[in-house]
């Protein structure tokens, strides 16, 4: 059974950072694409990062670019996530989901496991 175990959530104020990491485990894909996203109350879930094993370039929410940096440990198959200058509107529950194969340019929208999730939250 595929495992996917998400940690580092938690409250922070404005301009400050955060560093999630998703565990995953159970899986026998040989290479994979892990991707974050998050959903906040009232909004529809967004994709946030996806990385995968293949070593190309990771993708980002508009969003997001240029303050967030995911990250691939094959090793220890532990995606991280560094948010950095976090804004309220970064307030979310934050989910990691992985799919077997790799990716070129944009995210693949399909994935077939989820982990349960870590509330992220930014204060003023």
């Amino acid at each position: 059974e595929v495992q996917l175990v998400e940690s580092g959530g938690g409250l922070v104020q404005a301009g400050g950072s955060l560093r999630l990491s998703c565990e995953a485990s159970g899986f026998t894909f040989h290479d994979y694409a892990i991707a974050w996203f998050r959903q906040a109350p009232g909004r529809e879930r967004e994709r946030v990062a996806c990385i995968s094993t293949s070593g190309g370039r990771p993708f980002y929410a508009n969003s997001v670019k240029g303050r967030f940096a995911v990250s691939i440990d094959s090793g220890t198959d532990t995606v991280s996530l560094q948010m950095n200058d976090l804004k309220p509107e970064d307030t979310a529950i934050y989910y990691c989901a992985i799919r077997g194969g790799v990716f070129i340019g944009n995210c693949p929208p399909d994935f077939s496991a989820w982990g349960q999730g870590t509330q992220v939250t930014i204060s003023l």
